[in-house]
């Protein structure tokens, strides 16, 4: 707990710098994200987003500043990275699933290896998870068989079953055809009602205005604005932004 009483903020990037080469993707970001909070980010292409959200977790490695997870600095390798990994679950835009292993093996895996559940626990949990994700019928099935959707919604019941503290999404729907973003949607937006700490990397502006605590908006590396939903969509204050969302918001 903090001085004042409040629990301490799950995730804190201070003054973080990332390079590709002579690419500078991410600019001096700070940014505090509390437990059970929904951060969605949005902004252009090529903004840096995906780039922010896989340093969390440590798919990118930083060159400067600091990321600390649940009051410690994130692990480099080793043990500590696999607990880091595990506590923090991530949804791709692919899927990501292993194509040879069916819906309920890949949804199992993660708890027998890295927890060290029982087959028996694992897959009565599985089984919880992918009932509440609505493909429970679906278990004995491989990725293949499935709709992107579907298959999208796996990957969120294998991030759930590590019991992780954040899930972090780095564009979960870009990938599905129109009609089926809505039934990913919806599951995420039961997970942030239910209080699990989100950050989103999306396009679907319709989940950060009803999904959302905080809209960040990132352009060329850098944190331009971020500030409740309902205040970024109708007044935003960063020209940069105003002009994202004249381009994006059909009136």
């Amino acid at each position: 707990m903090t001085e004042n009483g409040e629990a301490p903020p799950l995730v804190v990037l201070a003054d973080v710098n990332k390079h590709f080469g002579n690419l500078h993707v991410l600019r001096d970001i700070n940014l505090t994200i509390s437990r059970g909070e929904v951060v969605v980010v949005i902004g252009p292409s090529g903004g840096g987003k995906s780039t922010l959200c896989r340093t969390i977790n440590r798919l990118e490695t930083v060159d400067s500043g600091t990321i600390t997870f649940d009051g410690q600095p994130l692990a480099a390798e080793g043990r500590a990275l696999a607990r880091l990994r595990s506590e923090v679950g991530m949804v791709f835009q692919s899927f990501n699933l292993f194509a040879h292993k069916t819906i309920l093996e890949n949804v199992t895996l993660g708890p027998i290896k890295v927890r060290g559940l029982s087959r028996t626990e694992a897959e009565r949990r599985g089984m919880e998870l992918l009932e509440r994700v609505d493909i429970g019928a679906q278990a004995s099935k491989y990725p293949a068989q499935l709709s992107g959707g579907q298959q999208q919604r796996v990957a969120i019941a294998r991030a759930l079953a590590m019991n992780p503290k954040m899930i972090l999404f780095d564009e979960p729907t870009s990938a599905l055809d129109p009609e089926m973003v809505q039934e990913v949607l919806d599951v995420m937006i039961g997970l942030a009602a239910e209080g699990m700490t989100m950050m989103v990397v999306t396009h679907e502006m319709g989940f950060a205005r009803r999904a959302a605590n905080r809209v960040v908006f990132m352009a060329e590396g850098q944190i331009v604005e971020e500030n409740t939903p309902e205040a970024f969509f109708t007044s935003a204050r960063s020209e940069r932004a105003k002009d994202f969302l004249s381009k994006i918001l059909t009136h």
